[in-house]
């Protein structure tokens, strides 16, 4: 009877957790450890031990922007001193060649094969870690990403592109994926009254990941490198080894809280503004209505303008303002020398380094600040303050301006990030906390959409303006304008957005998260049986350290290269 019983609850549950097995011995079903059951948190578990948790799983992730430092070395990894290029190969030569060097248009494709996949598998696997928890989507994240390194240190040690394609980006894409959307739902669980902190806190990790790992990846490079060998597959290979580490020490450190869980002393009721859902939106309906596609918008054109910044971001420094750089203010790009150009290049340098440190401080500051303003006011701010800086860039340029255009590119990319990091409680406010893990995930196709919106506007108008004939330090002003434009209709888009109606709030739910093994479900009032509590003793502190400390160091390196640019 038992056994038919919990037939039943599971049947009733509507969903099959594959680690859940049926002891059919003792007629009760028993959680797998790596269920969502056995990481609801017990009495006296801090909740600010999941940030770091996150942090540590974000920071390895978000190497994918910085996986550039990989592809010079590539391109010359047979040739050593100068690329052995093959002229007439073809794309489909390229994936086996093994004795011509990889092109880095080739390798390129590595990176754009990750970001797709990225937004593919968000969406596609969103319901999955809805149902399985934090832990087992962290823990797939981990192989994949810490695997596809592995994959591809491999693949360059054999000197095979489809593979590097096939483990970096296919498989290590998955990972980002799986990694990016698994702390959104958990965080947004446990820090209602912060969800916007929560998440920037976590999704801070991904823009800070290449500030840590570039750096680490030049070290190394330069540590295993050789007369005959790049050092690329070795440093592939160690950093793939301290990815998997560490990604599956923040998965294995995931607690969910238990159901209707609340921080002490915090009331729902006091906090809520109008645009804030009374209750869940089902993830199979959430796409059917018209806030979901009017936030996909706001993000997908917040990220397009961003994006194109951050795309040309060095070259458009050192066309726009040349020799002026270099205190040569009268000599253009096209008359600089070999070496002034060189000299140029490290100073733009360090502009990208300072636009990497303000996207991720702006993901941190602006989703903290939408907790006070409010999302839909944040995002208000974004598209305003962005449209009058773009539109004023072209002006600060003509000025001669360095201070004025690097500062308003500054706030710019601050914005572009802070728009990542506000978006899970955006959608959190709008279609309420219990899928919404899932519901992030499908909107990350919007981040793939402008992953090629953005760049490709910018470098066709960039490259349409230079055959035209027209001045290297003019060719932008067009695309500033046109940027701005994008910004425009993100703004309309986030005033049209407006609570769900009634009819789209789930009726009748299904078996809660926090159900307990044998099917009862644990219900938990505001802050009850001490979970959540607690501040920043040592135990807390060893894994903020933990993660915090490599910050810290990656920020330094990052300030390092920025402050060329004032010397």
């Amino acid at each position: 009877m038992r056994i038919d019983s919990a037939k039943k609850r599971r049947k009733w549950s509507g969903r099959t957790d594959v680690s859940t097995t049926l002891n059919l011995e003792h007629g009760v079903e028993k959680a797998g450890f790596l269920s969502r059951e056995n990481t609801v948190a017990k009495p006296g578990f801090n909740r600010w031990l999941v940030p770091p948790a996150a942090l540590a799983i974000h920071l390895c992730i978000g190497m994918a922007y910085g996986l550039s430092v990989f592809w010079l070395p590539l391109s010359r990894a047979l040739g050593h001193d100068k690329s052995l290029a093959c002229p007439d190969m073809s794309v489909f030569s390229a994936l086996f060649t093994t004795s011509c060097d990889w092109r880095v248009s080739d390798l390129l494709v590595t990176f754009e094969v990750g970001i797709v996949v990225l937004g593919v598998s968000a969406a596609l696997f969103g319901g999955w870690l809805e149902r399985a928890g934090p832990r087992k989507a962290g823990l797939a994240a981990a192989i994949c990403w810490g695997g596809g390194f592995l994959i591809g240190a491999y693949a360059v040690y054999i000197h095979q592109l489809w593979l590097l394609w096939l483990g970096l980006g296919v498989i290590g894409g998955i990972g980002l994926g799986l990694g990016y959307i698994s702390p959104v739902s958990t965080l947004i669980k446990w820090f209602p009254d912060r969800r916007g902190m929560a998440t920037g806190m976590a999704i801070m990790g991904f823009g800070g990941g290449a500030l840590i790992g570039s750096p680490l990846a030049n070290i190394l490079i330069n540590h295993f490198k050789s007369p005959i060998d790049a050092g690329v597959w070795q440093t592939m290979a160690v950093m793939g080894g301290i990815y998997l580490v560490a990604m599956l020490c923040g998965a294995f450190g995931y607690r969910v809280p238990p159901k209707d869980w609340l921080p002490a002393g915090w009331i729902p009721s006091q906090h809520k503004s109008a645009l804030v859902t009374s209750g869940n939106v089902d993830l199979k309906d959430a796409h059917k209505t018209p806030q979901f596609w009017l936030i996909w918008a706001v993000l997908c054109l917040n990220v397009s303008a961003g994006i194109g910044v951050i795309s040309m971001a060095s070259p458009m420094l050192q066309e726009i303002f040349a020799g002026s750089l270099i205190g040569h203010p009268d000599v253009g790009f096209a008359a600089l020398d070999t070496a002034q150009k060189a000299a140029v290049a490290t100073i733009a340098a360090g502009f990208v380094g300072l636009l990497s440190l303000f996207n991720i401080g702006g993901r941190f500051v602006w989703a903290s600040l939408s907790d006070k303003l409010g999302r839909k006011t944040t995002y208000f701010t974004f598209f305003g303050l962005g449209i009058v800086l773009y539109a004023l860039a072209p002006t600060f340029a003509h000025m001669g301006s360095k201070a004025l255009f690097v500062a308003s590119m500054c706030i710019i990319l601050s914005m572009y990030g802070g728009g990542f990091a506000t978006v899970p409680a955006y959608l959190a406010d709008v279609f309420g906390t219990r899928f919404v893990g899932a519901i992030h995930g499908r909107l990350l196709t919007a981040w793939s959409t402008a992953g090629i919106v953005g760049p490709v506007v910018i470098g066709y108008i960039r490259d349409a303006q230079i055959a035209a004939g027209i001045n290297r330090a003019l060719v932008y002003d067009r695309t500033m304008y046109i940027l701005a434009g994008f910004l425009a209709v993100g703004l309309v888009c986030n005033a049209l957005v407006r609570p769900v109606k009634e009819k789209w709030l789930m009726k009748d739910e299904p078996l809660a998260h926090g159900a307990t093994a044998g099917g009862a479900v644990a219900k938990a009032g505001p802050g009850a049986s001490g979970i959540g509590v607690g501040g920043f003793g040592v135990a807390t502190a060893i894994p903020w350290a933990l993660v915090g400390l490599p910050i810290l160091w990656g920020v330094w390196k990052a300030l390092e290269s920025a402050a060329k640019m004032f010397q």
